[in-house]
């Protein structure tokens, strides 16, 4: 079964499960959420919501929805946030994320998180990426947006832009595409996964005239990388590489940073694309939105990007076993 958390609960997230809950589904629920907090929410969108509480046979019908509790501390309006229910909010995850370790949760579904209250609240968070791999023990992983063919991955995540050069060094890179090398074989499914690797600088470099982050760091690895049988294809300037002639013979691009890769992927799925965690011990994909705390409540959510993210985390399960 799935675990799902709503993420910030004065957001849509909670409005995603509840109207996705309308529909019978073939993979089993569990939400780690406020009771109350889901009810009310239900009650504002006017969406009927039976709970179930029995977390041993959960439920996949209609209209129903299996929910194990995790209080918050104060009661949650739609589109205002309050630190006060940060705890709550983070202590779902952390036993999502516990579940899924000890295979309760055969995987984990999330919400958008609001990390400004998060922060606001005295505690450090960059994002549910790096918050998952601290949590998990694991050494690192790899943040991958997918919409249909294209799939995008993160050299560097979270980052001022300012600290992205002094960030990428041989090391994280050569870690980072082996995880994607491995995650795009075993997860989704390829068994000879072709990758391009984006350059850091403007027109990658343009021999060192643009900067040396290709010559010094990037071309080392992927010759390295080549070596061991992986399929390479890079560095190459971002400007061109989304282009159709380059992805079409691609699974997969390797970004640099943040927005050097996901605004295309948003461009071309915004509202259907997923974010996957490759790394994990367990499977974990998301949203691609944020909180939307305008239209928390409201008649006017679109449903597609979560709908995406599980029905790929139910894909991603079957591929694993």
């Amino acid at each position: 079964m799935l675990a799902i958390t709503p993420g910030e609960p004065a957001g849509i997230g909670p409005d995603l499960i509840i109207r996705l809950a309308q529909q019978a589904r073939p993979t089993p629920w569990v939400v780690l959420a406020d009771i109350k907090m889901l009810q009310a929410r239900a009650q504002l969108l006017k969406l009927p919501l039976d709970v179930v509480t029995n977390l041993s046979e959960p439920t996949c019908r209609a209209g129903k929805l299996t929910v194990r509790h995790i209080p918050l501390a104060v009661t949650t309006q739609a589109g205002q946030l309050d630190r006060a229910n940060v705890p709550g909010v983070l202590a779902a995850l952390d036993a999502a994320i516990q579940g899924c370790l000890a295979g309760d949760y055969a995987g984990l579904v999330t919400g958008p998180m609001q990390k400004s209250i998060v922060n606001d609240a005295g505690i450090p968070f960059s994002g549910h990426t790096e918050y998952l791999a601290h949590a998990s023990g694991v050494e690192d992983v790899v943040m991958l947006l997918v919409a249909g063919r294209l799939r995008v991955a993160l050299a560097t995540t979270h980052l001022p832009l300012k600290d992205v050069a002094a960030a990428l060094t041989k090391e994280l890179l050569n870690r980072r595409l082996k995880i994607l090398h491995t995650g795009l074989r075993s997860a989704l499914g390829l068994p000879e996964p072709r990758i391009l690797v984006a350059g850091l600088n403007p027109h990658a470099g343009e021999q060192g005239h643009l900067g040396r982050e290709e010559i010094d760091v990037i071309m080392p690895v992927l010759e390295s990388l080549r070596g061991e049988g992986m399929h390479l294809t890079g560095p190459l300037p971002a400007d061109t590489l989304f282009t159709p002639g380059h992805l079409k013979s691609a699974d997969a691009v390797m970004a640099m940073y943040h927005d050097q890769g996901l605004p295309v992927l948003k461009y071309a799925g915004f509202g259907e694309a997923v974010n996957v965690t490759l790394g994990l011990p367990f499977v974990r994909t998301s949203v691609d939105h944020g909180t939307a705390l305008d239209l928390a409540g409201r008649d006017a959510v679109d449903s597609g990007s979560m709908a995406a993210a599980l029905a790929l985390a139910a894909e991603m399960i079957d591929a694993r076993t």
